[in-house]
């Protein structure tokens, strides 16, 4: 899955297809050969491949005679294959179009984040959320809106849950400086940032507009790392025209240092508090509108 647009996916999806592939072509048989030997289409093959679709436990053990492997690692494999098709708390949040990065996002250790243009969906306050979602999705039904928000909102669990990942986020100035919602929703959202900064996992750093051009301004990205060495990272790149994922490491590892670039340019976090709560304090207050 190197880059692929989104879909209902998770990370033991993602593994199992990725060790299908790899049995595949240790086998040295084509996607085609394989189809012809199951009677499917190539394309079906591409797709178990590329975790587009999910892979039924059968369909798995058939792969795994046709490629011999050992007793052993076809236990392993079909466990794998039976918990990819369990349903995760936000399968019933499915038909909500952005429905993939909350799998990845669930199952990371430790994300990293560039936003340039909104606060990052794990941080926002409810009304702060509406605002950004009817902004987006102006042509979208109120039921779609609601269900968008009510997910964004279901999603700011893992910060807190057991086991929670390490998040990092390097805000652009810019993202805090944007009046969405007004003044009121503003100071409410800035008091969220300032908040949640203080939990234990996570470190929010703002890089201020004085720092000029810089290495994230070809757009916000997501890092996703996981604890399970054999599951690679991945760059998540959301936009209204489909989200793009992307695993190859020479990819993953160009963000990784663009990150880093805008870690070593951003304020502190303390810095990065004090800044935010100026930005805070410059709002106009209710007597002014």
């Amino acid at each position: 899955m190197s880059e692929t647009p989104a879909r209902l996916s998770t990370v033991q999806q993602r593994r199992l297809a990725r060790i299908l592939r790899g049995l595949r072509e240790g086998a040295d048989l084509t996607i085609d050969q394989v189809a012809e030997k199951l009677e499917l289409s190539p394309s079906t093959i591409s797709r178990i491949e590329t975790a587009q679709v999910g892979v039924r436990p059968r369909d798995v053990r058939a792969l795994l005679d046709i490629y011999e492997v050992s007793e052993g690692q076809r236990d392993e494999l079909l466990e794998l294959a039976r918990k990819s098709r369990h349903h995760p708390w936000w399968y019933e949040y499915r038909l909500v179009p952005d429905t993939t990065v909350v799998g990845f996002e669930d199952d990371a250790a430790y994300i990293r984040q560039f936003s340039a243009l909104v606060v990052p969906g794990v941080l926002q306050t409810r009304e702060y959320a509406s605002a950004v979602i009817r902004a987006i999705r102006h042509d979208a039904a109120a039921e779609e809106i609601e269900q968008r928000l009510e997910l964004r909102m279901h999603r700011q669990e893992l910060l807190t849950r057991k086991g929670a990942p390490d998040l990092w986020v390097v805000l652009d100035e810019p993202t805090v400086l944007r009046p969405v919602g007004g003044p009121a929703v503003m100071r409410g959202q800035l008091q969220r940032l300032i908040e949640v900064s203080a939990l234990p996992n996570v470190t929010l750093q703002m890089l201020p507009l004085s720092v000029g051009p810089h290495a994230g301004m070809d757009g916000e990205f997501t890092i996703f790392s996981f604890s399970d060495p054999a599951d690679p990272d991945l760059v998540f790149i959301e936009n209204s025209g489909g989200d793009l994922y992307l695993e190859r490491p020479d990819r993953t590892q160009r963000y990784r240092l663009i990150f880093s670039h805008l870690q070593a340019a951003a304020l502190n976090p303390a810095e990065s508090v004090r800044a935010l709560a100026d930005v805070q304090q410059q709002l106009p207050g209710p007597e002014r509108g």
